[in-house]
């Protein structure tokens, strides 16, 4: 079999590439933060910033040109009742690397050009995938997965970089991009409830979700590491102090329940391991943000209580991070090298 073309990979290319950006991201974003205390990651840390750039540059070429040159093909992806959840990844990939551009360059121009750029793009598809859900029929109970959760996850990623550059603007600018990552954190965090419910109820009463939907598992950890850092984020740049201390106390409930979930989409992906449940897939990038995100929390809640337990957990959740995000970039280059990883999948 040939490599194929350009516009055959455009044609057939997935929206869930950008889950890449967003798993290198997080782990550039915890690398360095461990780099604080332990100086050796930070070179490893900046390599993964630039590496993370260049790639998202890279996918944005053909993600593009299949709007431009095969439109037909974006639209119909859009109607699917599990793929379209996965357009806001790219999104949300502006979000993380605005986030990435301050910590690491420090340029604030860059990083506000990619978060404006990321919430008008996330907001747009938040409601045109949500509205064609909420319109049609095509979704049933075999479609539901913690999937459902990334146009919710994108709105709560807002404040990630929105809060600290709050810092960067005044006057009316500032209200506005307040007023923003408010409604993207209380947005996000209700669609997550609602949907955290209908999971649930899936777990519990249906099949489990097997094959390459089997990472989905694991983007439960992305709200319950996002949602109580953004909240802080949102409630440090406002003139209550008190706020700080509820929103740290919900932090660490969150935790609590996201250190159980670990454990459970650990032993729920050994079994589908055990049972040859999990062929190699783009969704496997599934498995990197939303632990990284858990890492993200863990480390944040270390720096505002000074505890040992969470920075034991958050540099165990790391390690794992590392693991997933190498073993899946290895997958991913075969897959690139061969071409199969190109070939759309039923």
């Amino acid at each position: 079999m040939s490599y194929p073309g350009f516009s055959d990979i455009s044609r057939s290319f997935a929206p869930g590439w950008f889950a890449a950006v967003m798993g290198t991201g997080v782990l550039a974003l915890t690398t360095r933060s461990l780099g604080l205390r332990w100086p050796v990651l930070a070179v490893l840390a900046e390599a993964l910033h630039w590496f993370n750039s260049v790639l998202f540059v890279l996918l944005a070429v053909p993600w593009l040109n299949r709007w431009l040159s095969f439109r037909s093909a974006a639209v119909q992806t859009l109607h699917h009742p599990v793929q379209a959840n996965f357009y806001p990844t790219f999104s949300i990939a502006l979000l993380v690397l605005a986030a990435q551009w301050l910590a690491f360059a420090s340029c604030v121009e860059v990083a506000m050009t990619l978060w404006w750029l990321g919430v008008i793009l996330h907001f747009t598809f938040s409601f045109v995938v949500l509205f064609i859900i909420f319109r049609g029929d095509q979704v049933g109970l075999d479609h539901v997965t913690p999937a459902h959760f990334i146009p919710a996850v994108g709105l709560v990623v807002m404040p990630l970089a929105g809060g600290p550059l709050l810092g960067h603007l005044d006057g009316v600018w500032r209200e506005w991009a307040l007023t923003i990552n408010v409604v993207g954190l209380g947005a996000g965090s209700m669609m997550y409830i609602g949907l955290f419910g209908l999971a649930l109820h899936r777990h519990y009463l249906h099949k489990p979700a097997a094959g390459i939907l089997t990472p989905t598992i694991w983007i439960h950890l992305a709200p319950i590491g996002v949602i109580p850092v953004s909240l802080l984020n949102v409630v440090e740049q406002l003139p209550y102090p008190a706020a700080r201390e509820g929103a740290t106390v919900l932090m660490l409930l969150i935790w609590g329940f996201g250190v159980w979930w670990l454990v459970m989409a650990c032993l729920l992906t050994l079994a589908a391991r055990r049972a040859g449940q999990l062929p190699f897939a783009l969704s496997w990038w599934g498995f990197t943000f939303p632990v990284g995100a858990f890492v993200g929390e863990s480390l944040r809640l270390t720096q505002v209580l000074g505890w040992s337990s969470t920075l034991l957990v958050g540099v165990g959740a790391w390690l794992l991070l590392c693991f997933f995000w190498s073993v899946t970039l290895y997958r991913t280059l075969r897959g690139v090298a061969s071409g199969a990883i190109f070939q759309p999948h039923p």
